[in-house]
């Protein structure tokens, strides 16, 4: 499977990525070897995700997240508890 996903950064930013192994990602991003983004801004916690059967339609929405403004995320996040 493929996912989309969006991290809370312990400073309170988001992230957004794309990954095919989500728990394997999370556990990559707070070993601090994940996206430089992130590096310094640990731990971080999963806050969204989205399941997809191709890569191509993940990216997409991978993009489309990205494009979002931070109010916009939060309503996505809220959305989904």
């Amino acid at each position: 499977m493929n996912y989309v996903y969006i991290l809370q950064c312990i400073d309170g930013t988001l992230y957004t990525g794309y990954t095919n192994d989500l728990n394997r990602r999370i556990q990559v991003h707070n070993s601090g070897k994940g996206a430089k983004y992130t590096r310094g801004r640990l731990p971080v916690k999963l806050v969204y995700s989205e399941e997809f059967n191709t890569k191509n339609e993940a990216l997409k929405r991978e993009y489309a997240i990205k494009l979002m403004k931070r109010k916009r995320k939060l309503e996505l996040i809220n959305s989904m508890k």
